[in-house]
């Protein structure tokens, strides 16, 4: 099992997302995603988006609000992921050159049309809408199958 972290910066109607494309062996590769990854030993969720957005972008958010958790059941190497998704409006700093990608702010209107996983399709645009999710997304070779959601 893996914990993990996804964060969605926003700011003037724009997100801020990650083109995959510079990692050897990457999972991801070609797709757009937010920012974040894996929870280290010891770090609360919060901690590990603070962290990540750091690594991978250079920028120190602040008040990551968590807006759901998503479940993907065998996702990577029959691994289960479960995922703590946050959104961020509060941060500073200065976009570095990030080793996971390429960083870009993509007009909140024209993400659906980057290639992105078919449940990221799905659940980014549960981010506008008040309240708490809980989610489970099953892919088999990387084709969404079935999803399902509560929301609360």
């Amino acid at each position: 099992m893996k914990l993990a972290t996804l964060c969605y910066l926003r700011k003037n109607d724009q997100t801020l997302m990650l083109h995959r494309v510079k990692k050897e062996n990457d999972m991801h590769e070609g797709k757009w995603n937010g920012l974040g990854g894996k929870l280290e030993a010891g770090e609360s969720p919060e901690e590990c988006a603070i962290r990540e957005v750091k690594e991978e972008s250079g920028l120190d958010i602040r008040k990551p609000q968590l807006k759901g958790v998503l479940t993907f059941p065998a996702f990577s190497k029959n691994e289960d992921w479960y995922v703590f998704l946050f959104v961020v409006t509060e941060f500073s700093g200065t976009l570095i050159d990030s080793d996971e990608g390429n960083l870009e702010w993509i007009d909140n209107d024209q993400l659906f049309d980057l290639p992105l996983w078919e449940g990221d399709k799905i659940f980014l645009r549960w981010l506008e809408k008040e309240g708490f999710f809980s989610a489970k997304f099953m892919y088999k070779n990387n084709k969404l199958i079935h999803h399902e959601v509560l929301f609360y």
